[in-house]
């Protein structure tokens, strides 16, 4: 595979990164197997690797480093940090109290003594972006991580942290993970601006939006009965995502290609994405996804896709995406009801 360089590092890492999210409890249990579909995706040439600490509660790393054994050094590695690890309410967050612990976990899951690229999950509102940066300077200074990155930060906190690394003298973002597909293009408007402007790489995730670029979720069938619509049925079922897929169905079929390769050639084709992260639980899955490596999207058939889902919007709903508390709570969104009386 060719390689692309992550934003200003000097990191070369391939254009499909391999997502663990898939191995252990939440996805494929068998160690043994999901070891064997690492050991492929790398016998392939994809050289990059993400996870985070929350998938499976640690099983997902802990597997990763496992598969690692003998092969760690050709490996850009990456997991994350924030998703809660335990009932403690201090298990979970961008605190120094909290990564300070999680990394010396994630170190001893992965079975390795660096990460390549430490990842903040989510923001916090709670939590100050000093605090963060501070405490992911010194595990660079120790050498505990190499360059650290955000995922799923909306552009105002990307901004804002670029910022308070300039102004303190503290180490910068150099990745961003937001999530992209054909359907979930609204990063293009601010994120992926803003990544260029700092010289952040990113890799994208959900390229696939949660599975309807499969082709399995189709418009007036019924929806079959996987991890996706249990956990997101509003999404799988959403109707104007769906009348989109049944057009780029079409496009595909047109170009010859399958609605899988179709979805994953064009979430690298954007000259901001740096990589995108493929999630195969089964071998099956990642022999489809390898088979699309080199499928190059013309320009016809990207006009057609923006035709269906316009540059820069999202076409249906991501339940897995970050919503700010000025979204979530509705607190932050009315004025007290006596004070609306009084107007």
């Amino acid at each position: 595979m060719q390689y692309r360089t992550l934003g200003r590092t000097g990191i070369k890492v391939t254009p499909y990164c391999l997502g663990a999210m898939m191995f252990g409890g939440f996805g494929n249990s068998d160690h043994d197997d999901s070891i064997r579909i690492i050991h492929k995706a790398l016998d392939f040439g994809i050289n990059f690797i993400d996870t985070a600490d929350r998938y499976s509660a640690g099983e997902s790393e802990e597997i990763v480093g496992k598969a690692l054994k003998g092969r760690r050094d050709n490996v850009v590695l990456a997991t994350k940090v924030h998703g809660p690890m335990g009932d403690d309410p201090n298990q979970q967050g961008n605190s120094r109290r909290w990564i300070t612990q999680a990394v010396e976990a994630s170190l001893r899951r992965l079975q390795t003594d660096h990460i390549d690229l430490y990842q903040i999950h989510r923001p916090s509102p709670d939590t100050d972006i000093e605090e963060t940066l501070s405490v992911l300077t010194d595990l660079m200074l120790a050498g505990k991580v190499r360059a650290i990155g955000s995922s799923t930060f909306p552009a105002s906190e990307i901004v804002e942290a670029q910022w308070v690394a300039e102004r303190r003298g503290l180490a910068r973002f150099r990745a961003e993970q937001p999530p992209y597909s054909i359907l979930t293009r609204g990063i293009e408007r601010e994120v992926l601006p803003m990544c260029e402007r700092y010289g952040m790489g990113t890799l994208v995730w959900s390229p696939l939006a949660m599975g309807l670029l499969t082709g399995r979720y189709r418009k007036g069938q019924q929806m079959p009965d996987t991890l996706r619509t249990q956990a997101f049925p509003k999404q799988m079922s959403n109707e104007r995502a769906l009348d989109a897929v049944e057009q780029l169905i079409t496009v595909a079929e047109t170009a010859g290609m399958s609605l899988t390769h179709l979805a994953m050639a064009f979430s690298i084709a954007h000259p901001g994405v740096t990589s995108s992260i493929i999630g195969p639980r089964t071998m099956q899955q990642l022999d489809d996804l390898l088979a699309g490596a080199e499928v190059v999207l013309s320009d016809e058939v990207l006009d057609r896709i923006d035709q269906i889902a316009p540059p820069g919007t999202d076409v249906g709903p991501l339940d897995a995406n970050y919503n700010p508390p000025a979204i979530t709570q509705t607190s932050l969104r009315r004025r007290p009801a006596a004070e609306r009386a009084a107007a």
